[in-house]
């Protein structure tokens, strides 16, 4: 009899330190995901705030570049109020924006993709303008909005990269599980046109 009483005690004690590590492993492994997701999501902002700079960079030098231009383009008042329309639209844009809001995160895409048009049209009727061309203050700004729109398409591959690290957490299995319990959502990655990737020529000839 007592034999049989310690063994049934032995065996709920080794069901209960089973079910012990059972719970302390799954419990190490929801850790692990969970930080791993969060990691993830962390340098996708950091990777996200690189593009905010760089595109606050090129919008504080668009004025510059205005007030210069205007001078020698008077007659071009659409062409330069378009470039103006489309860096506030960027700028309202960016201020909504944040990695975690794929609305802003599109609209701000769109809005930038806006400005390179409306800057590659600007310098394309720069062309009518041999005096302006040959400003020493134009080519300088030129030249800044061209590497930092190099900036730009270098911060945006980064942070590309960093959202499919992410969502590959978000979607594979087991990280799915951990990332439906505490709503970590897809991420959308910048898109851009063919057109909006070429950069105007720092010199035009």
């Amino acid at each position: 009899m007592v034999s049989i009483m310690m063994l049934a005690v032995f065996t709920n004690f080794g069901i209960v330190f089973g079910c012990g590590v059972v719970a302390f492993i799954a419990l190490v492994t929801l850790i692990v995901l969970y930080n791993g997701l969060a990691v993830r999501r962390v340098r996708m902002a950091n990777a996200f705030s690189q593009i905010d700079v760089q595109l606050r960079r090129r919008s504080d030098l668009i004025p510059n570049l205005i007030e210069v231009v205007k001078g020698y383009m008077q007659h071009e008042r659409t062409t330069l109020e378009a470039v103006i329309r489309a860096r506030g639209d960027v700028n309202a844009a960016a201020g909504e924006a944040s990695a975690g809001n794929f609305g802003a995160i599109r609209a701000l895409s769109t809005a930038s993709m806006a400005l390179g048009g409306a800057l590659r049209g600007l310098f394309a009727r720069v062309e009518a303008y041999p005096d302006l061309k040959a400003s020493a203050q134009f080519n300088s700004l030129q030249e800044q909005l061209v590497t930092t729109e190099n900036r730009v398409a270098f911060a945006r591959q980064a942070f590309n990269d960093a959202v499919m690290r992410y969502n590959e957490g978000v979607v594979t299995f087991p990280g799915n599980l951990v990332a439906g319990v505490f709503r970590f959502q897809r991420a959308e990655l910048w898109t851009t046109s063919e057109d909006s990737r070429a950069v105007p020529s720092a010199r035009m000839s």
